[in-house]
């Protein structure tokens, strides 16, 4: 009962002497004696299938499971339609492989050709790959498709999420890249700083930009488009793919090319993963995109048919020849979003994001009241950040202590609040009669049922 490997002892001794072994320290005697362990593993002894159950199940009842939640940052509590779940359930989904042999692939190829349509249709870009673990990757990954031997410095603004940062940063650390952070202002990128950045380096490749950026503010991206091609730099844009039913796609912004994480379409938030990153491109840069991309042919019955095309072989064989290291691909969660696109559909999407803005406005107008004031008097998403008055610890606290997971403590005090289409006017309320209770404004109080 608590071993999983099948062989029998008397079946793994002949196959040790069918392999030429006396014994297993006989086959691993090449091993360097120094780098053996020397002395056994404490470890526990084998349960039954039931002790393990009952196990798991005492360490998931320790998880907190919260019924509203009010943070974003990066990963969103959207509504899920219950056929995503179904669809992307079925086991020759959940078994595909990486699928190199396109006659034995003809599924699993074409649900990513169909995901790549779909992000080209979000973005406006022409052609799209399939696909980066995450976002944070993906933005990575766009850095060296822009550099080249005259131009070797990327530029990122501040307001982008800086986990985002953190990954480019070891990404241009490790080809030897210089990567600038330009400064915010106001919630803002600051425009005359990224041009007389660019104006000033020959070398610039090009410049990174978030919308809605970081703080949940609207960035002012055609202008910024046109600052960065005057300088003749690449304009890449990290977007939310939900918001982009409701707003400018980055190909009517000028951007070259756009990256996203697809957790808002169809994905739970999961402790952070898996997610997966999108990226899109127009055709001119079609031939540095990383990853693979599938497209659509003909086999010689002149029959419809997807085959893999376009992918470097230094990316799987003279690596270090390679600008990009990516082999794998998040199939399934490409799939997810896929589903989740399909069954929403234009309008639904549209109607989620917008709901999502709604209520994110509604949340600031009840949190002002509280003595929550903004810090930045700018247009926003689903995401706003407003002063805290009182200790933000106290105040999480007492919103976790109600079932609430409330905002994300960022520098200098603040909190970076989020709505989706799940909280409801109920759920808003609350949380904003507790915050007055803490800071004692708003002529408004919560008793607890707890």
């Amino acid at each position: 009962m608590g071993s999983y490997v099948p062989n029998t002892l008397k079946e793994r001794e002949e196959m040790l002497k069918e392999a030429g072994y006396t014994s297993f320290e006989d086959m691993f005697s090449c091993i360097p004696d120094e780098v053996k362990l020397k002395r056994p593993l404490n470890l526990p002894s084998g349960l039954s299938e039931l002790e393990v159950a009952r196990k798991m199940e005492e360490l998931a009842d320790m998880n907190v499971v919260f019924k509203s939640i009010f943070r974003g940052a990066g990963s969103y509590d959207h509504f899920i339609p219950a056929i995503v779940n179904s669809v992307i359930s079925k086991e020759e989904f959940l078994t595909a492989y990486t699928p190199y042999q396109a006659e034995i692939s003809q599924g699993i190829l074409q649900s990513i050709f169909e995901f790549q349509t779909m992000i080209c249709e979000l973005t406006g870009m022409d052609v799209a790959n399939a696909s980066h673990y995450d976002g944070a990757t993906a933005a990575a990954e766009t850095i060296p498709m822009c550099v080249d031997r005259k131009h070797k410095t990327a530029y990122v603004s501040a307001t982008t999420h800086p986990w985002v940062i953190q990954v480019m940063k070891t990404y241009c650390f490790g080809s030897n890249t210089k990567l600038v952070v330009l400064p915010s202002k106001d919630g803002l990128t600051d425009a005359q700083a990224l041009k007389s950045a660019l104006e000033t380096d020959p070398e610039a490749a090009c410049f990174y930009l978030q919308q809605p950026n970081f703080f949940g503010n609207f960035e002012d991206a055609e202008a910024i488009g046109e600052i960065v091609h005057a300088a003749g730099a690449k304009f890449v844009m990290g977007v939310n793919p939900l918001a982009l039913s409701i707003i400018k796609s980055p190909r009517e912004c000028g951007a070259d090319i756009a990256v996203g994480d697809g957790q808002p379409l169809g994905m739970p938030i999961s402790y952070g993963g898996p997610y997966v990153g999108f990226m899109a491109t127009t055709t001119a840069m079609m031939r540095k995109l990383p990853g693979r991309i599938v497209g659509e042919t003909t086999d010689d019955q002149g029959r419809r048919a997807f085959v893999l095309t376009l992918q470097a072989r230094e990316q799987h064989i003279r690596r270090e020849k390679a600008s990009s290291n990516i082999c794998s691909n998040q199939d399934l969660c490409c799939l997810t979003a896929s589903v989740y696109m399909a069954a929403m559909g234009k309008e639904g999407m549209a109607e989620a994001a917008r709901q999502s803005m709604s209520k994110a406005h509604y949340l600031r107008e009840g949190l002002k009241k509280a003595g929550f004031y903004p810090v930045f008097h700018t247009e926003f998403f689903n995401e706003f950040v407003t002063t805290c008055p009182v200790d933000d610890k106290e105040l999480l606290d007492a919103l976790e202590a109600e079932g609430i997971l409330g905002g994300l403590p960022i520098a200098d005090g603040s909190i970076l609040w989020c709505a989706t289409e799940k909280n409801t006017k109920e759920d808003m309320d609350k949380l904003i009669a507790i915050a007055s209770s803490i800071t004692g404004k708003g002529g408004l109080s919560y008793e607890s049922n707890i």
